[in-house]
């Protein structure tokens, strides 16, 4: 028997199955009890934890923000 979002079910809350950021750049994909951060279908980066997988890749972020604003600051 199939049960969708069976986790809802479970009275022990778990890790979610992934995440995905809204532009679709980046993902943290469950690899065994790890995470794996794809970023445009490349493999970044191994960790331990949801949480920080999704603090790894708002600082990636960041940083391009940071970067990309000083580089069209320049180019003007």
């Amino acid at each position: 028997m199939n049960i969708p979002n069976s986790g809802l079910l479970n009275p022990v809350p778990t890790e979610p199955d992934g995440y995905v950021t809204k532009d679709l750049q980046w993902a943290a994909v469950p690899f065994g009890k790890r995470f794996v951060i794809i970023h445009n279908g490349e493999q970044v980066s191994l960790v331990n934890s949801i949480k920080t997988a999704k603090n790894y890749i708002n600082k990636q972020i960041k940083a391009f923000k940071k970067t990309e604003s000083s580089l069209t600051n320049f180019l003007k």
